[in-house]
């Protein structure tokens, strides 16, 4: 027989609710031994008795604070992912005090969460409009709306809007580093030049110092600024001070066991490039392992790369020190994240090194300042040794090149000109990059280029209305008929891929060169011409085109990228060259030999696991 002591926290707990629900029931209970209860049991991991007791309360009883025990009870509610009663529970609270100002903001979170995000807007800017919070009154309150309305919105792709409510927080607050952070990508997405641009606070020494990584990939091709602002970042964001999972002498297993991080196993650009490794990696030496917190989107693409995987296990349920167990239980000896430090990324799993040997590939085109990093995959082209220092990763070096392919990609019926909206005749100059990589100095560029090629066009990709509308506007202040600037709508990957053949010329952003869409160019045969520079970032399609051999394809200055686009587009003779180059090359060149990559790729990690 088990014989409790009187004193056992757990009964005398037990004891005070019995009591509290019989006087509440009996409408002889005040609120402050309600709230107060209700903080102990809490505290005690008993949220259902919480529920319980403050509805109980609120059944029996009509005080001047039902509005906060209703609020206390949907704060109750929302932790327990109870959303709806949640919603009901604040409406009651803000019934009984209209004016109750944390109420509606809870409300609109809790509606945000349960996918009305229109209507989370609407209670939002309500809030600014009554006003139930301003700069001066209720100040702490007024920042959680106008951050909370530009996340939002900025999820929405309303960009525009979002720029404006992140500007009022920082007008209303300067010192916050998140803020900065989204609120200078919001001015890429949208082409909004100069990025920096000024303001009485922050100033634009502090906009530069909290830039995000994957933004300061198209602000500056400093590879020491990249860096830093990596390791700010990672310094700020993850928590370095875990215990290492992995055994340090690693494991001694008949195959390796090669763990792929991603949240990006779907219809995006790591799954289009890495599907073919994953499956033609030799399953008599590796064994292959997917965590996978990405979305379930359905795709043919998210059906193969699963396939391809021996084991695929779904980590989005498990925090991040649940993920890490996780992949420390399979005993994985070579974790390869393919996120780095970019958006989706959960950089404390690598925290706590849940493998012996780590790597960074593809997702981030940068150093990511993660000690949990030991390695990054790159060529020598894309990592010259001048630049080693500035990375905090080794560079695994392979011997051709860095990035992957994917011959099997489907490929729709070639559109004529005509059906992409393309004139008839002229030179087509493309850039299907995402328009936060434009720079207004590769703008001018474009401009100049256009300007000696006449009847030549620009094909861009109509990323957002708002990069459509300035970039149109800019190409009037160069004397550039807008008229000459076409936009391609977003499309699936095989008519995305097919509408390559309608251009001429691919034209590179930089610094932050195309990596998908240059190896999907180049797969089609249509010519890219680059400018490399000294980062990860501004030297990727300078590695593609160095692995087949087109190096009149790659330029170091600006002015030496303007003239050779000039003379490819004017010498009908040096672009067919160019072409023909490319499609000879695209049957014998390392960038598309995948059973040449591969064994490439298997030897690397095989190399590197074996000195652990």
């Amino acid at each position: 027989m088990t014989v409790v002591a009187l004193s056992d926290p757990a009964v005398e707990l037990d004891a005070a609710l019995a009591n509290a629900l019989h006087l509440a029931t009996a409408g002889r209970l005040d609120p402050l031994p309600v709230i107060t209860l209700a903080d102990r049991l809490s505290n005690s991991g008993r949220a259902p008795d919480v529920i319980r007791l403050y509805q109980t309360w609120l059944a029996h009883q009509q005080t001047p604070v039902n509005h906060i025990i209703q609020f206390n009870l949907g704060v109750t509610l929302s932790q327990q992912n109870q959303l709806a009663a949640a919603e009901a529970a604040y409406r009651a609270a803000i019934m009984l005090k209209p004016d109750f100002a944390q109420a509606w903001f809870n409300l609109g979170a809790i509606i945000e969460r349960l996918g009305r995000k229109e209507n989370a807007l609407v209670i939002w800017q309500c809030m600014l409009d009554h006003p139930l919070a301003t700069p001066d009154q209720n100040r702490e309150l007024y920042l959680l709306v106008v951050n909370g309305m530009g996340r939002l919105l900025e999820e929405m792709r309303e960009f525009e809007r979002a720029e404006a409510k992140l500007l009022s927080s920082l007008q209303c607050d300067p010192a916050q580093p998140k803020v900065i952070q989204h609120w200078v990508h919001l001015r890429q997405k949208q082409c909004k030049w100069p990025v920096y641009s000024d303001l009485d606070a922050p100033s634009p020494g502090e906009l530069l110092k909290f830039t995000s990584p994957l933004a300061m990939l198209s602000a500056s091709d400093d590879p020491g600024l990249q860096l830093a602002t990596s390791i700010r970042f990672v310094h700020e964001r993850v928590n370095l001070r875990v215990p290492a999972l992995a055994p340090p002498g690693g494991y001694r297993h008949n195959k390796l066991r090669i763990g792929f991080l991603s949240s990006d196993f779907c219809l995006h650009a790591v799954s289009l490039l890495t599907v073919e490794l994953l499956e033609l990696l030799d399953r008599d030496r590796f064994e292959l392992y997917g965590f996978c917190w990405s979305r379930e989107d359905g795709s043919a693409l998210r059906a193969r790369v699963i396939k391809a995987f021996d084991q695929f296990i779904r980590i989005a349920s498990l925090d991040d020190a649940g993920a890490a167990a996780a992949i420390r239980q399979h005993e994985i000896d070579v974790v390869i994240d393919l996120q780095g430090i970019t958006s989706g990324a959960r950089p404390d799993i690598i925290a706590w090194r849940p493998a012996p040997v780590q790597i960074t590939y593809l997702g981030f085109p940068g150093p990511t300042g993660h000690p949990g990093i030991d390695y990054v995959i790159a060529d020598r082209y894309l990592i010259p040794d001048v630049e080693k220092p500035y990375y905090s990763e080794t560079p695994l070096y392979l011997p051709h090149v860095f990035q992957c392919s994917d011959r099997q990609r489907p490929v729709a019926a070639l559109p004529t000109r005509q059906e992409c909206g393309l004139p008839e005749s002229g030179f087509v100059f493309c850039c299907f990059n995402n328009n936060y990589k434009f720079t207004p100095e590769m703008f001018a560029a474009w401009m100049h280029i256009l300007e000696q090629t006449p009847g030549s066009v620009l094909w861009l990709l109509a990323d957002n209305p708002w990069s459509k509308q300035a970039l149109l506007a800019r190409a009037a202040e160069y004397g550039i008929d807008p008229g000459r600037l076409l936009f391609a709508p977003r499309v699936s990957p095989d008519q995305y891929l097919a509408r390559y053949t309608a251009a001429d010329l691919f034209l590179d952003a930089y610094p932050f060169n195309g990596g998908t869409t240059a190896n999907d160019a180049l797969w089609m045969g249509l010519p890219v011409l680059t400018r490399s520079g000294r980062t990860f970032a501004a030297r990727m399609a300078g590695s593609l085109l160095t692995a087949l051999d087109l190096p009149e394809l790659i330029t170091v200055t600006l002015e030496e990228y303007t003239a050779r686009a000039i003379e490819i587009a004017v010498n009908a003779t040096m672009h067919a060259d160019l072409k023909q180059r490319l499609t000879a090359g695209r049957a014998t060149s390392p960038l598309f030999d995948m059973p040449r990559f591969v064994r490439d790729f298997g030897d690397a990690i095989s190399r590197v696991a074996a000195k652990n």
